[in-house]
């Protein structure tokens, strides 16, 4: 392992155990990711692994070849000087084998889903891929994500909630840096996450009606990542301007030449 992405590895890893927030913009190519690392206050990246399986053609959910996805996430490492944590979904059927791959291309941190499997199968999964980092020689940062909220809408949300909390505590057990937990969350349940989890161990997706940053920090919260909706939000732009130039527009003003 080249000492390079073993100083990224610290780097990330430092960066989720500070006191001030961890934001991560997502990613999902060479470009988007050289436009953000050179954005003031970038300090890491994040890859969505929705994003880059729609610009390459295919549909979310490990339908992407996982070679294809880790050479994906390792072009945009080689890109940046910055640490790169990449989504790499569940694993695609071999979360360590996975990681281990992922470290090779400059990777050195990763969502891995729990996708509400039985819970010991899960702590497995999410155990295999600390083994490979520590088998590469790094202190891999595992963003151990649960589904607990994603799949329990139709459940009782005092279960959901300590369905979520109980992986929690056994992912970090065996190595997590952070646990991912995606959903919608109000106020009331970020802060029984964070007092069921840990301070400073709680990570979440900021879709639209999320609570902000500051509040985020202020409860405790690690880490804030926004999935597809950076994409979505560029996507929007560019039919937006299709639309406009196709009945009759002009190119609007103030436009930045960012490659």
């Amino acid at each position: 392992m080249t000492e390079s992405t073993t100083a990224k590895a610290v780097e990330l890893l430092r960066l989720h155990e500070a006191p001030q927030i961890l934001q991560l913009v997502n990613v999902w190519d060479c470009i988007t990711a050289k436009v953000i690392a050179d954005l003031p206050g970038t300090s890491a990246l994040a890859t969505a692994s929705h994003s880059i399986a729609a610009s390459l053609g295919y549909k979310d959910g490990e339908s992407i070849p996982v070679d294809l996805m880790v050479e994906a996430v390792g072009r945009i490492a080689a890109v940046t000087e910055l640490p790169v944590s990449a989504d790499l979904e569940a694993g695609y059927g071999d979360p360590g084998e996975t990681t281990r791959k992922a470290i090779g291309v400059g990777i050195v941190g990763a969502n891995i889903e729990d996708q509400m499997r039985p819970i010991d199968d899960a702590i497995v999964q999410m155990a295999s891929v600390i083994k490979a980092g520590e088998s590469q020689g790094i202190d891999f940062v595992l963003n151990a994500r649960t589904d607990a909220f994603l799949k329990g809408k139709d459940r009782n949300p005092a279960e959901v909630l300590a369905d979520a909390i109980e992986r929690g505590r056994a992912y970090l057990d065996v190595g997590a840096t952070t646990v991912f937990v995606p959903g919608l969350l109000d106020e009331a349940t970020v802060v029984a996450l964070v007092e069921g989890i840990g301070w400073n161990k709680v990570s979440v997706i900021n879709v639209p009606g999320s609570l902000p940053p500051a509040k985020l920090q202020e409860l405790g919260v690690s880490r804030i990542s926004y999935g597809p909706w950076t994409q979505r939000i560029a996507l929007t732009a560019l039919v937006d301007t299709a639309v406009d130039l196709m009945a009759g527009g002009t190119l609007p003003e103030g436009i930045r030449v960012l490659n």
